[in-house]
């Protein structure tokens, strides 16, 4: 009952999910060489069954393009759809043990400013992708993830190929709903509640389809079909069953099928893991989703998606941050998406079919404006470099590679990042003045030491002059690898030969002059410690 508590948010909410994910439900199947209907299988599992198991607010599942590529190559290779969908099941199976295993909690090791990369990376590949449909030219279905090249084109190209291939209708009614947008979200939403209960893009796909009947007649404003959503339409109930497609088990002993299925599991847990990082991130409410529960219900999810003859699902970012801009409250929102899916395709599969794809352009370049807003790129700058880099290299490998291959970038600069502030704040070293004819050098280690910073302290030490006394500070370390003992040890041996005093201070006391390092942290070989 709690979720009914917030209908008058959710269902609006719900509604613009449902325009949001229905092209791409359609547009992610043709580009994985899969049956249209299989993407709406997805999709409505994807809201259905894993919103209602999901602990996400507001996190939207479904048809990945992220996987597009891989279900594109998997029904070749294995020898038809059905052969497929058993390792889409068994894919399913493996994300189970992963929720069982509690391997929820990678997504926890991902930088900030990847994540952040992530969706400002996201939001304009949603915009470069959504251009060219906005206008009119439909060459490449897939639309809003990745650079998928089903038509053989790529975004770019198909942006520069616009000019040349403008439609008057679409463009025209493109503009009239990215005004109807506008003015909705900056001006009518604050003249009564109407305009927050009945949203923006409802209106702007109910003028798309007036639109669309009205001009029909008219030779420069006509729609053609190209440039219309295209959801199967059944011509009996028999023939909606018949879209319906079962996985083929006697496959299952192909050891191709198994690699497929693993590929599937791991690919999509860690896609759904970085979307609910993202997600929480976006959300106003700073939710916490249980990672490994989400896992437990993809994987259930995928499992009956399989079985049915649906796309493998994700937790998917453009979906979600539309819920979330759309104010929705709890996870009914997504359920309701994916019973509008359903309802949709049984019984107004024609009216649906009356919708401009130019319309829905138009409300996913809010969209994807809204994750990228120009503001962040200029406060990610002002962070540092130590965010700004894994930021930006995040944002440009998405754009031009895709988004695993991206975010892989920005979390390897990430760990160089880490790598270098480790190496580089392992110890302090304060110079002080003459004692005795001696520098008087104090060197304070850290308060955790471990082999990465073996570089920066060797090269301090081997740097000393020679006739040098050495305050050597650990009170304030808690943690040393064994490697750096050895330096230290290496060095207590030196430090003879160059005429340097080390005066070792600990909270086990002071020591002039230390025979061993090893003895006096009372150390075995190849092992580490904790000092107290």
């Amino acid at each position: 009952m709690f979720m009914f508590k917030n209908l008058k948010s959710d269902l609006p909410a719900s509604i613009v999910v449902f325009f949001v994910a229905l092209p791409l439900c359609l547009g992610i199947a043709l580009a994985s060489g899969a049956p249209l209907f299989s993407g709406l299988i997805a999709g409505i599992i994807g809201g259905i069954i894993v919103g209602g198991l999901s602990g996400s607010r507001v996190g939207v599942s479904g048809p990945a393009a992220g996987l597009a590529a891989i279900v594109l190559t998997a029904i070749g290779s294995l020898g038809g759809y059905e052969n497929f969908l058993v390792a889409v099941v068994l894919g399913g199976i493996i994300q189970l043990v992963f929720g069982f295993l509690k391997a929820g909690i990678i997504g926890y090791y991902f930088p900030s400013s990847v994540i952040k990369g992530m969706l400002t990376g996201i939001g304009i590949i949603i915009i470069l992708k959504q251009i060219p449909h906005f206008f009119g030219y439909d060459a490449e279905p897939e639309g809003a993830d990745s650079f998928i090249e089903a038509s053989g084109e790529n975004t770019f190209s198909a942006i520069f190929n616009i000019f040349d291939n403008i439609a008057v209708g679409p463009t025209v009614v493109g503009l009239i709903s990215l005004g109807i947008l506008l003015l909705w979200s900056n001006v009518l939403v604050k003249k009564g509640k109407f305009f927050e209960v009945i949203q923006g893009p409802l209106v702007a796909v109910a003028v798309g389809i007036i639109f669309y009947v009205v001009t029909q007649t008219n030779d420069a404003l006509a729609i053609s079909p190209a440039h219309l959503v295209s959801v199967p339409v059944p011509d009996s109930f028999d023939s909606f069953l018949g879209q319906f497609s079962f996985p083929n088990f006697s496959a299952i002993t192909n050891p191709a099928i198994w690699v497929t299925a693993f590929t599937i599991a791991l690919v999509a847990s860690l896609e759904t893991l970085l979307c609910v990082e993202a997600t929480d991130k976006l959300d106003p409410e700073k939710s916490v989703t249980p990672t490994n529960r989400e896992l437990l219900a993809q994987g259930t999810g995928n499992i009956i998606s399989g079985l049915i003859g649906g796309l493998p699902i994700t937790q998917v970012i453009v979906r979600s941050s539309a819920n979330i801009q759309s104010n929705a409250k709890t996870k009914m929102s997504a359920i309701l998406h994916g019973f509008l899916l359903l309802i949709s395709v049984i019984l107004i599969p024609t009216l649906l079919n009356k919708i401009p794809l130019s319309v829905l352009a138009a409300i996913l370049l809010i969209v994807g404006y809204k994750l990228a807003k120009p503001a962040l790129f200029a406060k990610m700058y002002k962070l540092g470099w130590k965010q700004s880099i894994p930021f930006f290299v995040t944002v440009a490998g998405i754009v031009f590679t895709d988004l695993l291959v991206g975010i892989g970038l920005g979390l390897a600069v990430g760990i160089v990042v880490i790598l270098l502030k480790s190496y580089q704040n392992s110890h302090f070293l304060h110079i002080e003045d003459n004692s005795n004819g001696k520098h008087k050098i104090k060197m304070s280690l850290a308060e955790e030491v471990t082999f990465f910073n073996k570089g920066a302290i060797l090269k301090e030490l081997d740097s000393l002059p020679r006739d040098t006394y050495l305050e050597f500070d650990v009170t304030k370390t808690r943690y040393l690898d064994y490697d750096i003992i050895e330096i230290l040890e290496d060095f207590a041996f030196k430090a003879k030969e160059r005429n340097i005093d080390i005066k070792l201070i600990s909270k086990r006391g002071i020591v002039e002059n230390p025979d061993s390092f090893i003895e006096f942290f009372k150390l075995r070989p190849k092992s580490k410690i904790s000092l107290s």
